[in-house]
């Protein structure tokens, strides 16, 4: 059983940055593959980004490339989500995610997640 606890949510002024953290405990970290989604109110929850195990490059959603960058530290059992030049579009609930066996773009493929960090970027 996995845990996952994200951190580094808040405010920010849209063309900011945040970096958000995601500390795994309970599991063996490295062999899990992570991903980022996020929740805007009154919208479904939609992939952001994802890396695996293996932790080579991430994959993200269309239009996040070039503005959020994901890495993992498996030292340290923790995913990150480097936020850059952040749009109001970009507010939401963000959430962590991992599974020990499948990865990709849908929610349905993780198995464990976090409660979520709330970004906000005021116009």
């Amino acid at each position: 059983q996995v845990q996952l606890v994200e951190s580094g949510g808040g405010l920010v002024q849209a063309g900011g940055s945040l970096r958000l953290s995601c500390a795994a405990s309970g599991g063996t970290f490295n062999l899990y593959n992570m991903a980022w989604f996020r929740q805007a109110p009154g919208k479904e929850r939609e992939f952001v980004g994802g890396i695996r195990s293996n932790g080579h490059s991430g994959y993200y959603k269309d239009g996040i490339l070039g503005r959020f960058t994901i890495s993992r530290d498996n030292a340290k059992n923790t995913v990150y989500l480097q936020m850059n030049s952040l749009k109001p579009e970009d507010t939401a609930l963000y959430y962590c995610a991992a599974d020990l066996v499948r990865y990709g773009v849908l929610g349905t493929s993780y198995e464990y997640w976090g409660q979520g960090s709330q970004i906000t970027v005021s116009s």
